[in-house]
């Protein structure tokens, strides 16, 4: 099998998942979760906005996990602002995100990277885009699967970058 030249893949691990489930599709319910914890200083990795068949805004979040019971503190705080019926969180999760160049014009990238996790038994938990990178959210006890699958599909320059994980 081929392998797909991009310009690299990143890891980042010690990270939480967390999701705020059935706020009202309220225009500024992104604005006031992500204004709340920047002004405590939280970082949001990733963010995921879906709304579901009944018209509610559904978000996941990843934040660091030494940031995770702070951040649910506040979410908590926030449940009425924004009309969320309820709040989940699942520690322990990584991000992984294929990057370019030029990865717009390689639309086949993100199918194979999630067919080749989900033949290595890889679960998604949540999936972003951009125009240069395709990151997905996966179990931390299953990174070691997950790069070890991604690298023998893909060419890398170099192996996963990884970050600390500052617990």
């Amino acid at each position: 099998m081929e392998k797909i030249k991009v310009g690299g893949l990143m890891q980042s691990d010690g990270r939480a998942l967390v999701r705020v489930l059935s706020a009202g599709n309220l225009m500024d319910a992104p604005g006031i979760i992500l204004a709340a914890l920047a002004a405590r200083g939280i970082n949001v990795e990733l963010l995921v906005q879906a709304v579901d068949l009944e018209d509610a805004a559904n978000f996941a979040l990843v934040v660091a996990q030494k940031d995770l019971e702070q951040a649910l503190v506040i979410l908590e705080g926030l449940k009425a602002d924004v009309e969320a019926r309820g709040i989940t969180y699942l520690p322990d999760v990584s991000v992984l995100s294929i990057f370019g160049p030029h990865l717009r014009e390689k639309p086949k990238i993100p199918g194979i990277m999630f067919t080749s996790l989900a033949s290595a038994g890889v679960g998604i938990l949540a999936i972003s885009t951009s125009i240069s990178s395709v990151s997905c959210v996966v179990e931390g006890r299953q990174l070691g699967q997950a790069l070890e699958v991604l690298s023998e599909r893909f060419e890398l320059p170099y192996k996963a970058l990884q970050r600390p994980k500052n617990w």
